[in-house]
Parts: structure tokens; C-alpha cells; sequence
């Protein structure tokens, strides 16, 4: 569903508190529900959803408030809420709170140069990476900086490279100085964020479908993908993940090192 800015959060070994800890998953496959097959799920994004109540660390999860695309209103925890939602989205869906061993998602390639595969629909499943019983598919945080937004947009003047587009856990305003994609070159570095929380930068963010998607305001724009796949073709390098390639990528995949509390305008250093 569509994202959401935080004043503050807190980082722990599993992301940010909070993060991915429901998703609604296929009741007819078995599958989790993700707009990286727009062709099944392109309706959760006209869809919103936040904690009722803020999570805290080792107590049980806060019920979510789900806003439906009319603007109604629903709880995560009331008795009908996987009726409603099915019928929200199109399709028969359950909403869980904990990942299968085997959960699988669907990703829908577009027909681009430089991607792994053209015009087709692949199963995926979540990487060793990801923490057992979680919704990720990969890493559990993601860095994305203002100098990659603002060079996409010199590359591709016509798009709105805005980071609700690519769904950062963690947004940095990198200075003047810095320009290009400049997530590549912290990869294998450990990103200091205030006072406690340090990160490591693991590996290049490999782009999908949903990068193009509409959001609220945000047009569908297959020109996002393109743009990515033309100019950060990341290939090789040690650093890299099990797919060794990634067509088209932007901002980094991290893994927390020492938690604690980032907020909005946090100094931010990379070792």
C-alpha cells in the first residue's frame, strides 16, 4: 500500500519497528500480495494504511488503519476486514501478520532492455537476507539519497523522480558536492545516522515495475524503469548480492549494525 513520512522512528535488526509487519496475502495461491506485479495487485496502491497507535518495542503490535480508495476507514482488527479488502482489491486475500517458511511473491518484468527477463511474470522468494516469518524480499532497510533523485532527473527531465516513488526507509540530503549515483560507491560502508544508530550498506537496490507506478498525484510512467535501466547498470563487483547483476538499480540495500532512534535531520556520516 502507499507509504508514509516519519518524524522519527526507531531502527532495530529487523528494520524500522513497525515496518512490513502486515501484508495481505493470495487466499487462491498463497501468495503475498505486492504491487511488483501491478497486473494481479495494482489496486493496493490507491490503498493507505498506518499504526492506530505507535509501535513500541517488546509489546504486541498496534492494530493498522487501512483507508479504502473511497476514503472509508477500517481497522486490521475488526471481524470482516478480509472480506472488505478482497473485495477492495479484486481479488481473495487474508490479512496475516507472519510470513510462511516458503512465501513466495509475484514480480512482473516490463518489456525494457537491460532488465533479467522481458514481458513476463516470475515467482520470487525472499532472500536469506530476510528475517524468517517477515514480509521482506530482501534486505530489511533501504537507503536512498537526494543526489540520486536529482540526477535522474537531469537524465530524465520529464519524470517526477520523488522518493514516495521508490519507497525509502531512509531518505539523506547529500550536499552540492555530491552527484550521480552515490549509493554505489557506499556499499561495503558503514552509515553513521545521529547519535546511535550505525548501518551497513550491503548491497545496490535492484528496481522494479513499481518504481513506474501511479501514486496519489504521481503519473504511471514506464520512462522511471527505463531511465534506471539505461544509466545504473550495476554489473560485477564483490560487494554484490547472489544475483551478481542488477539492470537497474537505485539507492542500497542495508542491514543494522548498532539500533536505536534515527529522526528527521539527523547528521549523517558514511565510514
Amino acid at each position: 500500500m502507499m507509504g508514509e513520512e516519519l518524524e522519527a522512528a526507531d531502527v532495530t535488526d529487523r528494520g524500522l519497528l513497525g515496518d512490513r509487519v502486515y501484508a495481505l496475502v493470495d487466499a487462491i495461491d498463497g501468495k503475498i500480495a505486492s504491487a511488483k506485479n501491478p497486473r494481479k495487485w495494482r489496486k493496493l496502491f490507491a490503498h493507505r494504511a498506518a499504526f492506530i497507535e505507535p509501535p513500541h518495542q517488546g509489546e504486541p503490535q498496534s492494530p493498522v488503519c487501512i483507508t479504502l480508495p473511497d476514503g472509508s476507514e477500517l481497522t486490521s482488527n475488526q471481524d470482516d476486514i478480509d472480506q472488505i479488502l478482497s473485495a477492495a482489491v479484486g481479488r481473495p486475500v487474508v490479512l496475516r501478520a507472519r510470513a510462511s517458511r516458503n512465501a513466495t511473491f509475484e514480480e512482473f518484468w516490463p518489456d525494457l532492455d537491460g532488465l533479467d527477463h522481458r514481458d513476463t511474470v516470475t515467482d520470487e522468494q525472499a532472500a536469506e537476507a530476510a528475517p524468517l516469518g517477515t514480509f521482506f524480499d530482501y534486505a530489511v532497510l533501504h537507503v536512498l539519497t537526494t543526489a540520486t533523485l536529482n540526477y535522474l532527473a537531469e537524465l530524465y527531465p520529464q519524470g517526477r523522480f520523488e522518493p514516495r516513488r521508490f519507497r525509502p526507509n531512509i531518505l539523506v540530503q547529500t550536499d552540492e558536492s555530491s552527484h550521480g549515483f552515490v549509493e554505489n560507491g557506499w556499499v561495503g560502508h558503514t552509515l553513521r545516522i545521529g547519535d546511535e544508530v550505525r548501518i551497513k550498506l550491503t548491497d545496490p537496490c535492484p528496481r522494479c515495475v513499481m518504481t513506474t507506478l501511479a501514486q496519489g498525484d504521481l503519473p504511471e510512467d514506464p520512462g522511471i524503469l527505463r531511465t534506471l535501466a539505461r544509466h545504473n547498470r550495476v554489473v560485477g563487483g564483490e560487494y554484490l548480492g547472489p544475483a551478481g547483476v542488477y539492470a537497474a538499480s537505485a539507492g542500497a540495500w542495508a542491514t543494522t549494525l548498532v539500533g536505536g532512534r534515527v529522526r528527521r535531520g539527523d547528521q549523517v556520516s558514511v565510514d
